[in-house]
């Protein structure tokens, strides 16, 4: 898989993805192949090309069997959070949400929906009134956290046990974050999560923008890059991987080794156990 991972590297994904299909022409029952050619569709966001390697691998190696649970579900979770930016449905929340959060969400909702005014006020309304929270970030403190794009902002993506949510930064107490270690992770970054309501689960932050997939650019395909486009209204969307802000930095996500946060159970982090 050399040439497959210098092309990978030189940011070819054209090439390393005809390079990585030579090589299962000529070895059908080689697994590693396969494998990576499972993670460079997730890289292009070619979601069903991805899920039917996954099968394919479940069905040569039982060893497979657990990445099949793991990123069948996953992948299951790409098109609920596409349904939502297209507002197609609402994002899930844990227990009952604040109105804040109720309002983050329905602003999203108003933009994919064209209405760039009601959005502008529903989402003033939700940042003036969402909580700030301290804390840590790779040992650096800061006042408060958020997401650098506009239409997040104080909410966290997560997908978790097969679903995904928008978790609230103030329902958690602190996040675990390995260095990337396969290409998926350019995808999806595991982590474990602490809740401010003392229980533990583990899941998949989106490494990247929602829609980077479509992107011409392989450096934001690849998490290398972030771009900032103006939405209108003063809004900024992100594509490529995913920058957490605070008052003192920016922190690109794949950086990110640990956060904790200065916070108390409340009723917004019911039912969080993973």
């Amino acid at each position: 898989m050399e040439q497959a991972e210098a092309l990978l590297k030189a940011g070819d994904l054209d090439g390393c993805l005809k390079e990585v299909t030579a090589r299962i022409r000529a070895d059908s029952a080689a697994i590693a192949p396969r494998v990576f050619l499972f993670q460079l569709f997730c890289v292009l966001g070619e979601w069903e090309r991805a899920r039917r390697q996954l099968y394919v691998l479940k069905d040569m190696d039982a060893g497979t069997i657990p990445m099949f649970e793991v990123y069948d579900s996953v992948i299951q979770c790409e098109h609920m959070r596409s349904a939502v930016f297209a507002g197609k449905r609402s994002p899930l929340m844990f227990g009952k949400p604040s109105q804040w959060l109720a309002d983050l969400a329905a602003a999203l909702a108003a933009l994919a929906e064209g209405r760039k005014d009601e959005a502008e006020r529903l989402r003033d309304a939700a940042f003036d009134a969402a909580p700030g929270v301290a804390g840590q970030i790779n040992g650096d403190a800061f006042e408060w956290l958020a997401d650098a794009d506009g239409r997040l902002g104080p909410v966290l993506e997560v997908f978790l046990n097969g679903h995904y949510y928008w978790v609230p930064i103030n329902a958690v107490a602190s996040i675990t974050i390995e260095p990337p270690a396969d290409l998926r992770d350019l995808v999806w970054t595991p982590a474990e999560f602490r809740w401010a309501n003392g229980g533990e689960a583990v899941g998949f932050i989106p490494t990247r923008y929602p829609g980077t997939e479509t992107c011409d650019d392989n450096r934001l395909k690849l998490s290398r890059l972030t771009e900032w486009t103006e939405a209108g209204n003063e809004l900024v969307v992100g594509h490529g991987q995913r920058i957490l802000v605070t008052d003192q930095n920016d922190y690109p996500l794949l950086g990110v080794e640990k956060i904790s946060l200065e916070v108390t159970a409340t009723g917004s982090d019911e039912g969080l156990d993973g």
